[in-house]
């Protein structure tokens, strides 16, 4: 993936090294929360959707933190996230005639607070619509890699592209249907798949732009598939339980995935049908 000469994104918010404290008056069930919905690629926004972000505590800085030298870590990140702001910049009106305004990215190492309560690095990448904010601990990208086998710069860049689809859906409304619909987890897997379908599309933009190598849709696919319900519950205890599926099959993201990246067209991202 050619990202090193595409500029970087000033939405970036470096919190490693600070630490959190948990958030008050129910932190405990936003951690479970959290576990249950945000646990890879994406969360469940109608658990998330429910907290406040008045449960907010201050973080203390850690010494060092604020001197702390760039790395290639966050460049990378910082320059998929402003792929991701030229691309859905120019087709969210263009196909749904809604203005994009991008989300903040915030980097953090261990545990944070955010909006949506508090959360460890053990959930995951996740998206809250509370403040409209990506949050990553980079450490998951050597995770994907060791553990899911899913490694590759864009097999990353989907990681971060997952979460940015999640944006376009608060933006477009769709988050706000889907936590009035309640407690379900075929909307929730509609949810999760149609945020892999636009994945998928701001693939084929930058694809489209030449900035993909041969191999990288091959990371994305890989990448959909390790966190998979199915292969996440096999790989963790040994058999699938279809019924509590909240992100679906490793096909299912597959499949959306590609249909995203085939035909750039976030209206064919129909997934609650």
């Amino acid at each position: 993936m050619r990202w090193r000469d595409q500029g970087e994104s000033s939405n970036v918010e470096d919190r490693r090294g600070m630490g959190g404290g948990i958030a008050v008056g129910g932190g405990g069930i936003v951690i479970l929360i959290l576990a249950l919905g945000v646990w890879l690629c994406g969360g469940d926004p109608r658990s998330l959707l429910q907290i406040g972000d008045d449960q907010q505590q201050p973080q203390v800085q850690q010494p060092g933190a604020a001197n702390r030298p760039s790395d290639e870590n966050k460049q990378f990140v910082s320059a998929v996230l402003k792929m991701t702001e030229d691309a859905w910049g120019e087709m969210l009106p263009q196909q749904a005639h809604v203005r994009y305004t991008p989300p903040k990215l915030v980097l953090f190492t261990t545990q944070i607070n955010s909006a949506c309560g508090y959360a460890s690095a053990a959930t995951g990448p996740f998206y809250c619509p509370g403040d409209q904010k990506l949050y990553l601990d980079t450490a998951f990208f050597r995770q994907l890699q060791t553990e899911f086998g899913a490694g590759g710069d864009f097999a990353q860049a989907y990681v971060i592209a997952h979460e940015v689809g999640h944006h376009v859906q608060n933006l477009l409304g769709t988050m706000d249907k889907v936590q009035r619909a309640g407690e379900n987890n075929q909307m929730s897997v509609a949810l999760e798949l149609q945020a892999d379908c636009y994945a998928g599309v701001w693939g084929s933009y930058v694809q489209k732009k030449g900035l993909l190598d041969p191999g990288d849709p091959k990371e994305a696919i890989t990448a959909a598939a390790s966190v998979g319900d199915d292969t996440i519950q096999k790989r963790t205890q040994g058999y699938v339980v279809p019924e509590s599926f909240t992100h679906g099959t490793a096909q299912q993201r597959m499949s959306w995935f590609a249909k995203g990246m085939q035909t750039g067209d976030i209206r064919q991202c129909q997934t609650f049908r």
